[in-house]
């Protein structure tokens, strides 16, 4: 009768195991899920205010023709980008193709002083930064469950019941893009 307790003891506590590994992963999988949510509404914002932009600067610099379609094409991409992976490729031309935007801006000082083009940038720079919060969020949300996926014994769990990996939203740093150039005598 001791044995038979035994192994069942044994059982209820590895079944108990196998229930909160379980759990761990669903809520794991579900905040990334919740996170990349988060991070499809700032996208999809920034999204809104772009052709707002491309009017804004098209009425000053209309010769920049190739620019906007440039700026409408990432634009476009971006949108239809499936998952972290692709649409971190795709954000990525899209703000060079804004920085080529506000490049252009920049020569034109009627435009740097209109106030709907000033509203403009800091909706666009609000974004931004709550993409990057997001994002930060997000990836590590993503890191936590594919740690955990990867992790014995919660592995074997992962694997029985195929939980997979997610990928992480890469954008490019600010911080580099704003890194000063080098000086060289």
């Amino acid at each position: 009768m001791g044995l038979m307790t035994a192994v069942i003891a044994v059982l209820v506590v590895a079944a108990l195991i196998v229930v909160q590994l379980y759990n761990r992963l669903v809520r794991l999988r579900a905040t990334s899920a919740s996170a990349w949510s988060d991070i499809d509404v700032h996208l999809k914002k920034r999204y809104d205010l772009v052709p707002n932009l491309v009017e804004t600067v098209k009425g000053y610099a209309a010769h920049e023709q190739g620019l906007f379609v440039k700026v409408t094409e990432a634009r476009t991409r971006a949108m239809s980008a499936s998952g972290p992976a692709e649409a971190a490729r795709a954000e990525n031309m899209l703000r060079d193709s804004l920085k080529s935007l506000f490049a252009v801006a920049e020569a034109y000082p009627e435009l740097k002083a209109n106030q709907n083009f000033i509203q403009l940038q800091g909706h666009l720079k609000e974004i931004e930064d709550a993409i990057e919060a997001a994002r930060r969020y997000y990836n590590a949300v993503v890191r936590d469950l594919n740690t955990v996926i990867e992790q014995f014994p919660s592995n074997l769990v992962a694997a029985r019941f195929k939980f997979a990996k997610r990928d992480f939203f890469e954008l490019e740093s600010p911080a580099e893009e704003r890194r000063p150039a080098p000086v060289k005598f």
